[in-house]
Parts: C-alpha cells; structure tokens; sequence
C-alpha cells in the first residue's frame, strides 16, 4: 500500500494532476500580479539552486534576481522579483509590443519585410531595427503602452523600461525610479511572456504573431546563457537576451515533453552567463525530471 501511495503520488507530481485524478487547470486563467503566492516546495528548490550557483559562480544574493513559472502546474517560484535591474536589451519586448499595440492591423497583415526586421530585433537583438522602431513610435508612446499593461509601477519597485533608443546617442528618459535608460524586473518580464502565451498581449492575433516573431525560424539563436544550458534538449524557445558589460540576463519560454514554462534571470556579475547556463540546466530538471 505505501509503495502504491509513493507511485500515485509520483505521477500527480509529474503529471500535474490533482490527487483525485483531475487534470490541473489551464494557466489561461491564470494571474500574475503582486498579491499572488509562489509554490514554497518550488521555491525552496529555486532557492536552494541559486545558491549553490551563486557559491560556485562567486555571486551575491544582491547581484541575481531568479523567477520562475510552470504553466503546466501553476507552480511560482521567484527570488527578489521586484528589484529593478538595468536590462540591456530586454526592455526591447517593449518594442516590440508597442509595435503592435499601435499598429493593430499588423497582427494578421504583417509585410515580411516588416516582419524579419521585428525577428532581427526581437531574436538577434539588432540594435540598428530597435531604434528604427523605436524612433518611429517615440519612446514617450513606447513606454505610455508599456505603463497602460502596469508593466512599470512606481509603487512595486518598476519594471520594464524603454528610455532610450538603442546603439545610438540623442534623446534619453531615465525611469522615475532608477534613472535608468533600459530597466525591467523579473515579475513584470514573467508577466509580459505570461500574457504573451495567454493571448492577451494586445489581441489573441497579435500575440500569436508576436510569438512567431520571437521564434523567428530563419534567424538562429545567439548560443548562449539559457540556450546554451538547454542545448541538446528536447524543448522550443522563445527569448529575449540582453547584455551590457557585467548586466547578463535573459528570459525565455521554454516548451516540450512534460514542461511549458516561464525562466527569467537577471544578473550583475563577470560570471553571470555562466550562472545563467547551469541555471537553466539545473531549472529544468526541476520541471521535466
């Protein structure tokens, strides 16, 4: 009867069944905000691969911000989600949402040339198409989309912040909080890619688009941090990286057998990347034993 017990259990924990067999809900329904609890036998997990990461990196608990959500089990776990960090490139999904956002007929009349330009800034982190795109809206218009999602709130520490146009010198509005050009917080990147998988970014048509050009086929993903953990792995992704002399971060969706989820990581350190790829590796074990 206990080994019985030990396998029903087993296969609610891998299955992400309730234990009286119902399937868990859809994440569709799901809510991110500031009041919404983690999991703790996922946090404790999270928390203790952070900090045996941190030990062998020489990482502070000051210079990593870790979240994480399983869609398949509405599993949270998040360490420091509300401290804003200087984000490099990441802040460019705000390009990228504003894009279609003020551009509703794009979401399913998109010119391929328009569309590859996205790819190039959203999957290569092209600098010269961020601030083409991000000059043609005006980064006040960028980030009044970016504020209208409560992307960035004032009174929660931030969030994601497009201040600046990319590569290039000319207009800069820091953010009230941090002054800083380029900002964003790992609840608020948890959200973006949580609402992007849900639909609700702009329109389901839009989102879906949105993904496609995340995904980018003919553009091959830069091979490191997250991607370099996960390399060899049966999973698809879509991500945003951003890198800025010690600033390495990244953000991803993370899709295969028995694993749909959500990894963000913003880090401050030389070693940062290499935090991030055994961060990856060590996260998804924790998901898709």
């Amino acid at each position: 009867m206990r080994l019985l017990a030990l396998m029903a259990m087993a296969c609610y924990l891998s299955g992400c069944e309730s234990p009286g067999g119902q399937p868990a809900p859809s994440f569709q329904g799901y809510t991110l905000d500031y009041g919404t609890p983690v999991d703790k036998a996922l946090q404790r997990q999270l928390e203790a691969v952070d900090a045996r990461l941190r030990g062998e990196f020489g990482l502070t608990a000051e210079q990593v911000s870790v979240g994480v959500l399983d869609l398949r089990c509405l599993r949270l776990a998040m360490i420091h989600p509300d401290r804003m960090d200087y984000a490099a490139s990441v802040p460019k999904v705000g390009i990228l949402l504003a894009y279609f956002q003020l551009h509703p007929a794009a979401a399913t009349n998109l010119d391929a040339g328009t569309r590859h330009e996205l790819g190039l800034m959203a999957k290569a982190s092209n600098n010269e198409m961020a601030a083409k795109f991000s000059r043609e809206m005006g980064l006040r218009q960028i980030q009044e989309v970016l504020n209208a999602y409560h992307f960035y709130d004032t009174n929660h520490g931030g969030g994601i912040w497009v201040g600046k146009h990319y590569g290039v010198g000319g207009e800069r509005i820091g953010d009230p909080l941090g002054d800083n050009s380029h900002a964003a917080t790992v609840r608020q990147l948890l959200r973006y890619f949580l609402l992007l998988e849900q639909g609700k970014l702009v329109s389901p048509d839009a989102s879906r688009t949105m993904r496609e050009i995340f995904a980018s086929p003919g553009i091959p993903h830069d091979k490191i941090k997250f991607v370099k953990g996960l390399e060899g792995r049966d999973v698809q992704i879509i991500r945003k990286w951003g890198s800025w002399e010690n600033w390495l971060h990244d953000s991803e969706v993370i899709t295969g057998p028995g694993r749909h989820y959500i990894l963000v990581a913003l880090t401050c350190h030389p070693k940062g990347d290499e935090y991030l790829v055994e961060l990856a590796k060590a996260v998804d074990d924790l998901i898709a034993p």
